[in-house]
């Protein structure tokens, strides 16, 4: 089987397998960052069929919506390229991205090993900020049956995995949260450039957002 046959069966398998999701985490925003990936990548020396598989198979088994459990997404994403025989060394740092690519809270700063994964977590990241970013985010929130917003509850402060896993704060927290935060930990140039205006257009959605709440607009 071909490098394009692989990424072609793959993409076939998510968008089936994703069909009908309303949390946010989609085909349509996987694809989104699947194309960005093929954007960034264009840009890095890297392993296009890491990047592009990693990309469409991260969010196979989202671990929000399988009780926090970080394991199995890149269980199910492994068990799917082996039925394609896919490359061992391929499989494994795919799934290393995987298990290593999603934001765990303020505190975390941990750095992945290769560009591969740097420019998956970037695509990702991008697809969370700005217009897109902000529909998602409270798509996802009504979802989880969450509060819109709590002018009673602040945002957390996460100083530890668990402790953000198991949040349940109103939507608007998520912002303060998660984010306003993504910005300044992206990796490539060109990703940093994008999330530019992104993050300017959610910071005005804010003032708006508690201008209305207020009454003042």
């Amino acid at each position: 089987m071909t490098d394009q046959s692989f990424i072609d069966k793959t993409a076939a398998y998510v968008q089936q397998t994703l069909a009908g999701d309303a949390s946010g985490h989609d085909w349509w925003h996987t694809y989104r960052v699947w194309q960005m990936v093929i954007r960034l990548a264009a840009t890095e020396a890297v392993d296009q069929q890491v990047v592009q598989l990693a990309a469409l198979l991260h969010d196979i088994a989202d671990w929000k919506a399988h009780d926090g459990d970080l394991t199995v997404g890149p269980r199910k994403a492994r068990e799917w390229m082996q039925t394609l025989e896919v490359d061992s060394v391929i499989i494994e740092h795919v799934c290393e991205i995987i298990a290593t690519m999603s934001f765990k809270g303020a505190f975390d700063d941990s750095q992945l090993a290769t560009m591969e994964g740097k420019i998956v977590q970037d695509a990702d990241r991008l697809d969370a900020v700005g217009a897109l970013g902000i529909a998602r985010t409270f798509a996802y929130g009504g979802h989880k049956n969450r509060l819109i917003y709590d002018p009673n509850i602040a945002p957390a402060i996460h100083t530890s995995v668990e402790s953000y896993l198991r949040s349940e704060t109103p939507t608007i927290n998520h912002f303060y949260e998660k984010l306003l935060l993504l910005k300044d930990r992206l990796h490539t140039p060109e990703a940093r450039r994008i999330a530019e205006g992104r993050h300017a257009f959610m910071q005005l959605f804010l003032e708006r957002f508690f201008a209305e709440w207020d009454g003042s607009d």
